[in-house]
């Protein structure tokens, strides 16, 4: 199950990458800032996602957080390990919540797997602080769940400052 699931979203990817003709970024480029993406209107049942992960992350609810994602699911945010499946994603979810406004950039679906880009900000109508993609996969009843949940922050980590070693004293 989980193999199909990754195959069909990986020829989901292709296929929509080489559509739109992308071409590959060499990752030593750097694009020059933009004004914000537009937003895009979502189908019901993909907008009920981001809608519920907003009213459970505002309401500190990390129990009806876990429950948006497939039992396998993943969690992999900007500097933090990877965690999987919905007990892990209860537990690392348990101090977290505040103010947050969902917004879709881009999606597809493809039978039973999809995905989410979008951004994320504080309030509705503010800039984004923040991207992210969820992998979608739909459950046996129809309803959307998230396969795996992968978001950065928009700033830049400050560069790391290497300590100057202090010089050992002359021998006597």
């Amino acid at each position: 199950m989980r193999r199909s699931f990754f195959c069909g979203l990986a020829t989901l990817l292709g296929a929509l990458s080489s559509a739109a003709g992308e071409q590959p970024v060499p990752t030593t480029a750097r694009p020059a800032p933009t004004a914000a993406l537009p937003s895009i209107a979502l189908p019901p049942e993909l907008d009920r996602v981001l809608r519920d992960y907003e009213r459970a992350w505002k309401g500190h609810d990390a129990a009806a957080l876990a429950k948006l994602f497939a039992e396998d699911g993943f969690v992999m945010s900007n500097g933090s390990p990877p965690v999987r499946g919905r007990e892990a994603i209860r537990t690392a979810y348990a101090n977290s919540g505040g103010p947050l406004a969902l917004r879709a950039l881009a999606y597809a679906t493809e039978g039973d797997v999809g995905y989410i880009i979008g951004g994320f900000g504080r309030q509705e109508g503010s800039p984004d602080t923040g991207k992210f993609v969820l992998a979608l996969r739909r459950a046996a009843d129809g309803r959307w769940l998230i396969a795996a949940d992968m978001d950065n922050s928009n700033r830049r980590a400050p560069p790391r400052t290497t300590p100057t070693p202090t010089p050992a004293p002359p021998p006597n």
